[in-house]
């Protein structure tokens, strides 16, 4: 269910305006011209999805028809339009109105260069995007519509770079409206406020179906796992991971490691069994559990799951999402928690980790298998994945619940190895700088109501993220090298008014 390798079956339908009044043959190369940009974009081998070029549109009937197919198909994770020649915007009033997949608008040119000594009107005829687009802008504008626009010639590699971002916004869109949630436990742990919010607005806005269950559930698929199945797994792990002699087979640990297995195995076929995308826990009800899911949450997410502790479920439902969007990229995305700070003054660092539960595909080397008490949850010591993030850029994003609306916060960062080695740190982790810096960073989150559990991506950028949220219809925040803590309270001020006016 959560294996997000191959998207080839989604498609990016590729529509062309125009209208009758050039006659047929100027048509003829308006359907040649973008079908070339169609094909050369999906040979390009940068969008997560096959680019479907659609005959081109000349007429509202054809438009709405199109429009109505492409929300009816579940195959098609969105669109992008472009105006070859002037499309009157009237005619594609009923369409757009009633499309209901996430929309690109490509501002393009079929030519790169004007061939200065040549032109004449049959040149301009057919080459009307400059101000074709602007029609198609406009009403795009008049609809209020949530819709991307990206400047420039097909054939630059920026172009591509920014659709093909576009695009993997889209596939987590379309994953998102049938994401369903698992809350093993069914709660939030104890008073904390930010892991709640609004369940059935998110459904209702957002597509995400969250279900509490019993954890005595899994504890019965736990009990149905045969010793030959935890051999296979527990071979497996040998075979992945650093295992020192203690938790190997004979060890005064090993137990611990095919109890960890047992648990991996029920809880994978919990989530199979039941369709789900993403799951929590929490370790405030392990009733029935030997230990804590460590191991098993973090290489269900390896495997392409979302994953929430604490019964955190927003963040559940962004790691998938981010996820789906990164498939094919090298780069991972892991369930994070803002941890503890290193103040030396212009060495200023955030020590990123959690109790178990961090994904290994974030990890710079190879992993260790380890197993350590646990001060808190009561039960047996359980086995985690220990390593160090990799170096480079990342973002980390939350979503909150304002009351009325959901807010997500994007923030950048550059990830950096630990200044010394931290042996006796026995969980994953990574350290990062917030952008612009530290103090500007953390202050921003802070002042944006940032939650402290993210969705941390290193193969996601902020502009992805800002894409998807516009789908959604969410408000967004994003704090990165042009951070202005001014302009940011002004901007949580404008949208406090401007959501409370859309309602």
């Amino acid at each position: 269910m959560a294996n997000v390798a191959d998207h080839k079956t989604q498609q990016l339908w590729f529509l062309t305006g125009s209208q009758h009044l050039y006659g047929d043959e100027t048509l003829k190369k308006v359907a040649r011209n973008s079908q070339e940009i169609a094909e050369a974009l999906d040979r390009s081998g940068k969008f997560p999805a096959k680019v479907v070029w659609k005959p081109v549109l000349t007429g509202p009937e054809a438009i709405l028809e199109v429009c109505l197919a492409a929300g009816a198909a579940p195959d098609c994770a969105g669109v992008i339009t472009w105006m070859h020649t002037f499309s009157p915007a009237k005619m594609w009033i009923a369409g757009l109105t009633r499309l209901d997949k996430p929309l690109a608008h490509l501002h393009t040119q079929f030519n790169r260069e004007l061939p200065w000594g040549e032109i004449d009107m049959d040149f301009m005829n057919l080459n009307q995007s400059a101000h074709g687009d602007r029609e198609f802008g406009f009403i795009g504008a008049r609809l209020r519509m949530n819709r991307k626009i990206v400047v420039g010639h097909w054939q630059d590699p920026e172009v591509i770079e920014e659709l093909s971002g576009w695009a993997r916004a889209a596939l987590a869109m379309a994953e998102s409206r049938k994401l369903k949630i698992a809350r093993l436990g069914g709660m939030n742990m104890r008073e904390v406020a930010v892991t709640g919010g609004d369940r059935v607005e998110a459904q209702i806005k957002l597509g995400w179906s969250i279900n509490g269950f019993g954890v005595g559930d899994l504890v019965a698929r736990v009990a149905e796992v045969s010793d030959a199945d935890v051999d296979r797994l527990v071979k497996r792990y040998e075979e992945s991971y650093v295992l020192e002699a203690p938790l190997k087979k004979g060890g005064e640990k090993h137990e611990s490691v095919r109890d960890a297995a047992r648990q991996e195995i029920a809880l994978r076929a919990f989530l199979e069994t039941g369709g789900f995308g993403a799951f929590t826990t929490t370790f405030e009800d392990l009733h029935g559990l030997k230990q804590l899911p460590g191991l098993a949450c973090q290489r269900l997410m390896a495997d392409g799951y979302g994953f929430g502790a604490e019964g955190d479920w927003k963040t559940a439902a962004l790691v998938r999402l981010g996820k789906v969007m990164t498939a094919g990229r090298p780069g991972g995305v892991s369930f994070m928690e803002d941890y503890t700070y290193h103040l030396v003054k212009g060495k200023e660092r955030v020590l990123g980790a959690h109790m178990l539960e961090i994904c290994p595909s974030i990890a710079g080397g190879k992993p260790s298998l380890e197993v350590h008490p646990l001060g808190i949850g009561g039960k047996a010591d359980p086995a985690r994945l220990v390593f160090d993030a990799k170096p480079g850029s990342a973002v980390n994003s939350t979503l909150v619940d304002m009351g009325g609306r959901m807010r997500m916060i994007v923030a950048e960062l550059d990830v950096v190895q630990p200044d010394q080695s931290m042996p006796k740190l026995p969980t994953a982790s990574a350290v990062w700088i917030p952008r612009p810096d530290f103090k500007r960073g953390c202050q921003a989150w802070i002042e944006a109501g940032g939650a402290h559990h993210a969705a941390f991506c290193q193969a996601v950028t902020a502009g992805e993220w800002e894409d998807f949220a516009s789908m959604a219809g969410l408000e967004v925040i994003r704090l990165g090298a042009d951070l202005d803590l001014r302009a940011l309270r002004n901007e949580l001020r404008w949208n406090d008014a401007a959501f409370k006016l859309g309602r």
